[in-house]
């Protein structure tokens, strides 16, 4: 008995594919070449694309000369890292970006372009005073600076002071005033007391700087602190929050005394108060009249004078001139007691005048008075009261107007909350209407396309999705057409042949789908398996669709039947 061949070993896919390809071409290799090459460069691009890291700013708004630092010490760390913004801006990857600013804030990076009073020290000799004077102002301006950076949400500032030239003359002198810009860090901002600060800060280092003169915004522009005109209108931050405190005060006790009645939905109550900010003062005095009795004497003069002098006598002429004889007495003659005395007149006062003065205690009042500031000159207050619930007859819950009495107590009750004074025109108005049930109304939801998280998210799968496409472009229109050219040939049809049953379809298919010629060894042992009535209607249908199968049938039979009879 012969030895049975053994079964050759199927060849390797690597070996199948090398044959393959060495049956190809020369065009078709450098076609599949060229393919696959670039396949290979675009699934690597893809792939460092998706690797690449994201970048975020590590510092901005920096000076060249601290650009050009931190790009040295970026690049001695091996720190990828962009420039942006004409060199600007400083971005990194976005994980490392805390790190690296810790890092750089050790060695001093970045110094700021501000200079200190360091300028000073190294001045050249020969300066003149204007010169002088600038680099005082920029070193203070510097100094200035670097005080306001080392305030925990300011990253950067910048202080520009305008000091006019000192004048002889009083009517010609000038203030001096401060701008300031303040680059805040992110997602930061400074609280009211902390601008205050930075203003005071700064009026207290310039001389005769006013706080009201230093104005002072963030690098987005916003007004922080503004310049207060001594005889403009306006009023500053300080006098705008003072009217808000008192507005808000008001509207705590309307609130206070109307909750229990109402309920804190039912009604909303706004107060506008006018405050006068005038600083004055006030000098009277004030005479009253002389009470009666007269009491209130301070002192009093009486003079009198009476006039008792004779006028001239006599006859007019020579002898009135002359002396008078001298009179002579008898010694003799008794004396009488009162006799001359009786026989002279009295004289007669010929003129009397009499003054008198009294001066009385003067009813005086002198009053000074300094008025405070911040006063509440007037008050507009506005009232809204909802209607008030009450069920029917059916019990249902409904809503009613407030009745005109309902609303005049309501009325009273907030002129007595609030200090209600209609000498200095406060108004009040409450009105009653009906409040638009919460509940009902529609709440406006966030686009998803606005929503950050989920911006955030499809840019995340946007990226796997494009990488995923690519690879799916790249398979089907390069590598599996490369993989079709170089797969083995399929093995021959024959050898498929003898692994299937045969049966008449199967023949029949066989037949039409390879246009050739039914083996007759083959139709004979399909024949021989059926019986006389299914082969005559096999034949007869075999016939009709195929005739020409069957006449090659026929001739094989009767050459057969032929070379027998020889």
């Amino acid at each position: 008995m012969a030895e049975e061949a053994l079964p050759t070993p199927p060849p390797s896919p690597t070996q199948v594919i090398l044959d393959n390809f060495n049956r190809l071409t020369p065009r078709q290799k450098m076609a599949g070449a060229a393919a696959l090459a670039l396949a290979v460069a675009l699934l690597v691009g893809v792939w460092l694309w998706s690797q690449q890291p994201e970048y975020s700013v590590l510092f901005s708004n920096v000076e060249e000369k601290d650009g050009g630092a931190i790009v040295t010490a970026l690049q001695q760390q091996n720190v990828p890292y962009r420039v942006e913004s004409g060199g600007a801006t400083i971005m990194v990857p976005a994980n490392r970006a805390n790190e690296l600013r810790l890092t750089l804030a050790a060695q001093g990076l970045p110094r700021g372009g501000s200079v200190g009073f360091e300028l000073l020290e190294n001045q050249k000799l020969g300066l003149s005073q204007f010169h002088e004077q600038v680099n005082y102002q920029r070193a203070l301006e510097g100094e200035l600076a670097r005080t306001i950076q080392s305030i925990g949400a300011v990253a950067g500032a910048r202080v520009h002071l305008a000091i006019p030239k000192q004048s002889a003359f009083l009517r010609n002198e000038q203030k001096p005033t401060a701008s300031v810009v303040l680059n805040l860090r992110a997602g930061r901002k400074l609280e009211p007391a902390q601008i205050a600060g930075i203003v005071h800060l700064i009026s207290s280092s310039v001389p005769e700087l006013a706080a009201d003169q230093v104005s002072m915004i963030d690098q987005n522009g916003n007004l922080l602190a503004r310049q207060r005109k001594q005889d403009g209108p306006a009023l500053d931050d300080t006098q705008l929050e003072y009217v808000r405190n008192v507005e808000d005060s008001y509207i705590t006790r309307i609130q206070k005394i109307l909750d229990p009645m109402l309920g804190a939905t039912n009604f909303r109550a706004q107060v506008m108060a006018d405050v006068d900010f005038d600083d004055a003062e006030q000098t009277s005095e004030t005479y009253k009249p002389n009470p009666t009795p007269n009491t209130s004497i301070r002192s009093q003069q009486t003079a009198e004078n009476i006039s008792n002098n004779p006028g001239p006598v006599g006859v007019p002429g020579a002898l009135s001139n002359q002396p008078p004889v001298p009179a002579t007495a008898p010694i003799t003659s008794p004396i009488v007691p009162n006799t001359a005395a009786q026989s002279v007149p009295a004289p007669v006062p010929l003129s009397t005048s009499k003054t008198a003065t009294t001066n009385f205690e003067v009813d005086k009042t002198v009053q000074h008075v300094k008025r405070a500031l911040g006063q509440v000159k007037r008050l507009s207050i506005a009232l809204v009261v909802n209607n008030k619930s009450e069920k029917d007859a059916k019990g249902n819950l409904r809503t009613v107007p407030l009745t005109e009495a309902e609303v005049k107590k309501i009325n009273d009750i907030v002129r007595e909350a609030v200090g209600y004074n209609e000498k200095r025109g406060d108004t009040i108005n409450v009105t009653n209407t009906a409040f638009t049930d919460p509940a009902k109304e529609e709440v406006v939801a966030l686009p998803l396309y606005k929503d950050p998280d989920v911006i955030a998210m499809l840019k995340e799968a946007a990226r796997w999705l494009v990488l995923a496409l690519v690879i799916l472009i790249v398979f089907k229109k390069v590598i599996q057409p490369l993989m079709r050219s170089v797969a083995p040939a399929e093995p021959e049809a024959s050898k498929d042949t003898d692994d299937i049953p045969l049966t008449m379809e199967n023949i029949e298919e066989r037949a039409q789908m390879e246009d050739t010629d039914i083996p007759p060894e083959v139709l004979e042992l399909e024949l021989a398996k059926m019986s006389f009535e299914k082969k005559l209607a096999r034949a007869r249908d075999l016939a009709q669709k195929d005739p020409k199968a069957v006449a090659q049938l026929i001739k094989e039979w009767m050459g057969g039947s032929g070379g027998e009879g020889h």
